[in-house]
């Protein structure tokens, strides 16, 4: 009896999103299962890497994550790092309108300028675990998420991490159907 063979995939996917967003917070809740409450923004690009096996297609996926830092100094360079990219994970504040109003903006025109047509993307409303303080409604975010054909909307939060792995897992999912995989 013969046993299929595992394919494997390398996929270079981006985290955007404004600075404070919980971009760092998202990767270390998804590799490490961890939440550091100390704000360090990202210089530049921090990049992480982690190995996924999807069973269902008998796929071993390594994922290149680049985590992009949202500070208006690193807009020049920013551009280089999308070469490559087959998706993004765009993030926002629930208790920030503004950068839920730059994923439209600012985030999707730079994916959509730097990167090829068929990337990937899902729209995160991070810091769900700030109830009192949330000021963009889940209907506002389905509402967009919609306009900008992203694949998925996930609200998260990194610190208890909630929906953490179903956003990443997401996003893995859609770039594979469009390798043309059933998953």
């Amino acid at each position: 009896m013969m046993t299929e063979e595992i394919r494997e995939y390398v996929f270079k996917i981006v985290i955007l999103g404004d600075s404070g967003v919980g971009k760092t917070s998202l990767i270390n809740q998804f590799i490490e299962e961890t939440f550091k409450e100390d704000y360090k923004p990202t210089l530049g690009a921090n990049i992480i890497r982690k190995d996924l096996m999807i069973e269902k297609i008998n796929a071993k996926i390594r994922l290149i994550m680049w985590d992009l830092a949202g500070q208006e100094k690193y807009n020049v360079i920013r551009s280089m790092y999308f070469q490559g990219c087959v998706g993004a994970l765009f993030v926002y504040d629930v208790t920030r309108h503004s950068t839920f109003d730059n994923i439209n903006l600012k985030w999707l025109k730079d994916f959509n300028k730097y990167v090829k047509k068929e990337g990937s993307y899902v729209l995160i409303g991070n810091k769900i675990d700030l109830k009192d303080q949330c000021v963009v409604s889940t209907d506002e975010c389905k509402k967009l998420a919609n306009e900008i054909k992203a694949s998925d909307f996930v609200e998260t939060s990194a610190k208890t991490g909630e929906n953490v792995e179903k956003s990443f897992f997401n996003l893995v999912n859609q770039i594979l159907r469009n390798y043309g995989e059933d998953v």
